[in-house]
C-alpha cells in the first residue's frame, strides 16, 4: 500500500467522560477543567495538537461540558477589565486559549466507549487521516511524540499508536500490543488486546493516549461490537486493522521514552502537578525549596 501524503490537520479529543474518580470535584466541573498548576488539563492537550500543526480540533463532549467550550472562547468582559488595568501578562494568558486552534464540538449522546467517541468524529473528519489525543495523558512539549507519530504515518501509511514500556504487573491497566521492531523507536503491530491479564499479555508495551489514525478506522468501528466493559473499544478496531492491513494499511507503534504526566487518577494527578510546578521557571525554585523543607521536616 502506498503511504498517504495527505497532510494531517485535524485532531479529535474525546472529553465526554464523567470523571467519577475525582468526585465530588467533578460533580459540576468537567474533569478536563481541573487545573494542572494554573491551566486546565485540557489546554495542555490542545496546545500539544497545535504545536504539531493540527489547527482543526474537534472535541467530543457530553452533558455538563459547556465550560470546555467557554474556556476556548473569547471572554470580552474579562479581557477588557484586564486591558483597563494594564495587566498585559494576564491578558495574554487569557487570550492564549482562544487563539490556539479552530475549535469544534460534537456531543457523544451515550457513553459507549472510546471507539464510539471516535466514531462521533466521522462526519467532521471525513476521509482524512487524523489524530486522537486523550486528556488523561499530558506529554511534555520537550518530547514531541505527536510530531514523530505523524512522521511515521507519512512514511508507512495506515495508523500509528503511541506505546510505552510498563511494569508487566501493570499491563492489565492498558491496551497491550504484540509487535516486532521496525526502526529505532518504531514497531509493526500484529495484535492488540485491551487490558489483558498479565499472564496472557503478549508484551509489556502499553498503549498510551495518542493515536494517528487512517480514516478506514471509521468503517471498522461501525461494525465493531461492544468489547471489554460492554463498550466499543478503539483497541478492538485497531486490532482488526493490524490483522488485515488491506482494510486500511498497517498499524505501527512509536515506543515513547519521554516525559509523560498521567492525570488519570488522584495520586498521579497530584504527582503531575508537583513535577510540572517544580520545572516552572517562575514557580520552581521557591516551590522546590519548600518541598525539600516539607519532606525533611514533615515526612
Amino acid at each position: 500500500m502506498t503511504p498517504s501524503r495527505t497532510r494531517i490537520t485535524k485532531a479529535v479529543i474525546p472529553a465526554a467522560g464523567l470523571g467519577t474518580r475525582f468526585l465530588p470535584a467533578t460533580k459540576a466541573t468537567p474533569k478536563e477543567m481541573l487545573p494542572v498548576v494554573d491551566k486546565p488539563a485540557i489546554q495542555y492537550v490542545v496546545e500539544e495538537a497545535a504545536t504539531a500543526g493540527l489547527s482543526d480540533v474537534l472535541m467530543v463532549t457530553g452533558r455538563n461540558k459547556r465550560p470546555l467550550e467557554d474556556h476556548f472562547d473569547r471572554n470580552y468582559e474579562l479581557e477588557e477589565a484586564l486591558d483597563r488595568k494594564g495587566d498585559e501578562s494576564r491578558l495574554a494568558r487569557v487570550q492564549e486559549s482562544s487563539d490556539l486552534a479552530t475549535m469544534h464540538y460534537v456531543r457523544q449522546g451515550d457513553p459507549k466507549g472510546l471507539g464510539h467517541a471516535v466514531l462521533c468524529a466521522a462526519p467532521h473528519v471525513g476521509d482524512q487521516p487524523f489524530a486522537v489525543l486523550l486528556g488523561d495523558d499530558l506529554i511534555d512539549p520537550r518530547d514531541p511524540l505527536l510530531q514523530r507519530m505523524i512522521e511515521v504515518r507519512e512514511r508507512h501509511g495506515g495508523s500509528v499508536i503511541a506505546l510505552m514500556e510498563v511494569d508487566p504487573a501493570q499491563i492489565h491497566l492498558y491496551g497491550c500490543a504484540a509487535a516486532a521492531p521496525d526502526g529505532d523507536d518504531v514497531v509493526l503491530v500484529s495484535d492488540l488486546i485491551e487490558k489483558p491479564d498479565p499472564a496472557e499479555a503478549p508484551s509489556n508495551l502499553a498503549i498510551i493516549g495518542r493515536y494517528v489514525l487512517d480514516p478506514a478506522v471509521f468503517e471498522v468501528l461501525r461494525t465493531t461490537k461492544p468489547g471489554r466493559g460492554g463498550e466499543i473499544q478503539l483497541t478492538d478496531a485497531l486490532q482488526a486493522l493490524a490483522a488485515d492491513p488491506e482494510l486500511g494499511g498497517p498499524v505501527h507503534g512509536v515506543v515513547f521514552k519521554g516525559r509523560r504526566y498521567d492525570t488519570g487518577d488522584r495520586g498521579d494527578y497530584l504527582r503531575a502537578i508537583v513535577r510540572l510546578a517544580c520545572e516552572r521557571e517562575d514557580l520552581g525554585p521557591e516551590f522546590r525549596d519548600w518541598l525539600r523543607s516539607f519532606v525533611s521536616e514533615e515526612m
